[in-house]
């Protein structure tokens, strides 16, 4: 489990088999085995170097996922231990879909989700963009929008997003097991 809160901005210097620099990730409490969070995907660490680590990335996920199957700047987190602060939702690092960006101005990253996933978001409610954890302002359709702090796009890799980008999105794990719930009701 993660909460969304990006510790590091990393970078895939290889994509096969994948291999992350997160020099600026504390990796002392990181073991072979691990997961870590990588532009909001769970990844297992197969092995550790002086300035990052491995992960395999099956054919599977990259089907469902963008970013990691090229170099370039992601998100990083790493685990949530019990007893930690959660400062941002629960996420699992499933990605449930790829969002299209429509627009992004003023702090203001407008998303359209596939169809199969707008059931589940809500204004007000929480989502998971390229694991940044982030509150849903409007809802239309298949549209969302969530508002991008300084912080945010000055610690994530958000503010790279344009118009016709692709992100990673996972919808709030509560929505999902909810809506399945409400589904077994009529089973």
């Amino acid at each position: 489990m993660f909460t969304g809160i990006v510790e590091a901005v990393g970078e895939i210097v290889r994509a096969k088999p994948l291999e992350v620099d997160c020099r600026e990730l504390d990796m002392a409490d990181v073991a072979v085995g691990d997961s870590i969070c990588v532009q909001g995907v769970c990844l297992t660490v197969t092995s550790l170097a002086a300035r990052g680590f491995t992960a395999d990335v099956s054919a599977a996920t990259l089907g469902v996922t963008v970013g990691l199957d090229r170099e370039g700047p992601v998100n990083l987190e790493k685990s949530l231990a019990l007893g930690e602060r959660l400062g941002g939702h629960l996420v699992a690092g499933h990605v449930d879909g790829v969002a299209e960006v429509t627009r992004f101005e003023g702090g203001a990253l407008e998303v359209r989700a596939p169809r199969e996933l707008a059931r589940y978001i809500a204004r007000k409610g929480s989502i998971c963009i390229d694991g940044v954890s982030l509150t849903v302002n409007r809802v239309e359709g298949r549209l969302l929008e969530v508002y991008l702090i300084p912080h945010t796009l000055a610690v994530t890799t958000l503010g790279r997003l344009r118009a016709g980008a692709r992100a990673n999105l996972e919808v709030d794990l509560l929505a999902r097991y909810v809506a399945r719930l409400m589904e077994a009701s009529d089973l």
